[in-house]
């Protein structure tokens, strides 16, 4: 791949990654309830499942999906419910004494899983993935290392998007959290916005 053509490969990432959906909600809120540093958890989870969704489009089942109503609808709407259920465990979150959320010290493992499920359940990313990576990948060249560069490119950008813009932003409302009330208005607006995000993946086509 030439420097050119991946200059435009992480141009593309920047503005796909700085739009905001499912995982930059998820990563905001995993930034408020347990700190800045330990939401690099979901996002971890959530490259490991743009990883998987590059390996099927790499793979060719990718196009079987995208072509197959049934199986499209079907993942489109088990992705919807997960985020639907994520909303209204968050807008149904309690909080404790001493300015402390309930899901605070939440284990990294709950985090990393979420953030797989949050962008794993997403089949549109596959379809976007398939119109996406042929425009870097040329066929007269070997096919894996240039699928390793794209998978690589897309995954860091990600990474410093959601870590550095997204997971910081939420820290400009840590002082809204210090009060009940406060904490009670973000699990409300975090919740609404999973729900929202849940409805539209279900409801748009």
């Amino acid at each position: 791949m030439s420097l050119s053509l991946w200059l435009t490969l992480v141009g593309a990432c920047l503005v796909i990654s700085c739009t905001p959906g499912a995982g930059a909600i998820n990563t905001m809120s995993n930034s408020l309830g347990s700190g800045w540093t330990r939401s690099i958890w979901g996002i971890l989870g959530q490259q490991l499942a743009l990883l998987v969704h590059i390996a099927i489009v790499a793979a060719g089942v990718g196009v079987l999906v995208s072509r197959s109503q049934v199986t499209f609808d079907a993942i489109r709407y088990v992705g919807a419910a997960y985020l639907v259920y994520l909303g209204v465990r968050q807008f149904r979150a309690q909080t404790a004494m001493g300015g402390v959320a309930l899901l605070d010290r939440e284990p990294a493992w709950s985090m990393f899983r979420r953030g797989l499920l949050v962008n794993l359940t997403n089949p549109k990313a596959i379809v976007f993935f398939l119109a996406f990576m042929p425009q870097f990948v040329r066929l007269d060249r070997a096919l894996v290392p240039q699928y390793a560069i794209v998978a690589a490119t897309v995954v860091a950008v990600d990474v410093l998007v959601m870590w550095f813009l997204f997971a910081s932003a939420a820290r400009g409302l840590v002082r809204l959290t210090a009060r009940e009330s406060g904490r009670r208005i973000v699990n409300r607006v975090f919740g609404g916005l999973f729900v929202a995000v849940g409805v539209v993946l279900a409801v748009v086509h």
